[in-house]
Formats: structure tokens, C-alpha cells, sequence
């Protein structure tokens, strides 16, 4: 696949990764797309850009988590974000074949945070449907945040103006139990967070 780019003043051919191919994060960090991408076990996911209600939601869950969070050791993060998740502890740019930029993250462990983003599960992570997203693309998603141990995960759906949250339990991601305006959302994983559901969607 090429795609045309100017260079010195001259148009040139510019060959972009194939997505059949198994790619890592030291590919990853030499690649100039405009599009934002996402590597699932090697393999790219071109994310469709977010709509104006899905940006409403995320301005507002982040704003309660920032402030929950202010003076506190667990730092909020937002999309874009480079999220990479090793697995069996291989960490070097050659060996990590997913990354992925949650809508928003919460990491509490210092250690796992870089100049680049975040090597590792972060606690809690939060994805936003839009309309572009398909069930494939749900689907990995979650068994992706569960194999590499995030701890809670939130999925918002904002036009059903609902939020599933799934808690890590033995490996695996259990409850699924759903919150809807008028719900108060404690986390499971940050000690203290509670949300108002109703904030969350009001306005839209």
C-alpha cells in the first residue's frame, strides 16, 4: 500500500504497513500516518475519528476522575495516549505487538509511566463507543484489557446512555453490571471514585 507524500518539493511514493502483517512498537514509532492507529497482537486497527457526543462524555468522565485524582498518586490519562501492553514481561520496543490508546486510563503504578506513555495494565480503563465501532472491534478490545490484567474496565455507550464496568477476578473479567442515570458508580479499583451517572450524560 503507498499513499503520496512531498518531500523536497517533490511528490514521492511513501509505502504505509500492510495490515496483514505482525508488526511491533518499534514499527509503530517509525510510521507518519495522519490516521490514528491501534496494534492488536500485531496486526492494525485504524480508529475512526470520535463524534461530538462521544467527546462531550470523555470531557466529563475525565474532569471527575482529574479532580478525584488531584494530589493523589494515580495519574488520569486521555486519548491520544500510547498504551503499550507487553506480554510475559517482554517490554523491549521489538517484542511488544499491542497498543492500544484507551479513551482514558487511570495508572497507579509510577513505574509503569514513561516519556511515551505507559508500558503496562493500567488500572482502570474506560472506552467510549461511537458509531464506527464494530463488534470485532469490542470484542478484542476486552479480551485484550483482560489478558493483560486491567483491573476494571468501563465500556460507555452514550446514545443508551449506559456504562457496563467488568472487574478483574481470577484472570478474568467479571460482573458486567450496568449504570444508567440516577446510578452513583463506585470503582473497584480506585479506591474513593465514585461517579454520578446522570453528570456524565446530561447536556448531550
Amino acid at each position: 500500500m503507498y499513499r503520496i507524500e512531498e518531500h523536497n518539493n517533490e511528490d514521492i511514493l511513501v509505502e504505509e504497513p500492510s495490515a496483514d502483517y505482525g508488526y511491533t512498537y518499534a514499527d509503530y514509532l517509525q510510521w507518519k500516518i495522519e490516521e490514528r492507529i491501534e496494534l492488536f497482537k500485531g496486526r492494525i486497527l485504524k480508529l475512526s475519528a470520535p463524534n461530538r457526543i462521544h467527546q462531550h462524555v470523555s470531557g466529563a468522565l475525565y474532569l471527575v476522575i482529574a479532580n478525584y485524582l488531584k494530589n493523589k498518586k494515580c495519574k488520569v490519562y486521555s486519548a491520544p495516549f500510547d498504551v503499550r501492553l507487553p506480554i510475559h514481561n517482554r517490554k523491549k520496543d521489538n517484542e511488544v505487538t499491542t497498543v492500544v490508546q484507551p479513551d482514558i486510563c487511570v495508572i497507579c503504578d509510577e513505574t509503569k509511566l514513561d516519556d511515551r506513555g505507559c508500558c503496562g495494565a493500567p488500572d482502570l480503563v474506560i472506552e467510549i463507543l461511537s458509531p464506527g465501532n464494530s463488534q470485532k472491534e469490542v470484542r478484542l478490545k476486552f479480551e485484550i484489557y483482560e489478558e493483560a490484567g486491567v483491573k476494571e474496565y468501563w465500556l460507555v455507550h452514550p446514545v443508551e446512555q449506559t456504562l457496563i464496568v467488568y472487574s478483574l477476578h481470577e484472570n478474568a473479567f467479571a460482573g458486567g453490571k450496568m449504570y444508567a442515570p440516577g446510578d452513583m458508580l463506585n470503582s473497584t479499583s480506585i479506591e474513593g471514585l465514585s461517579v454520578n451517572i446522570s453528570e456524565i450524560f446530561e447536556n448531550l
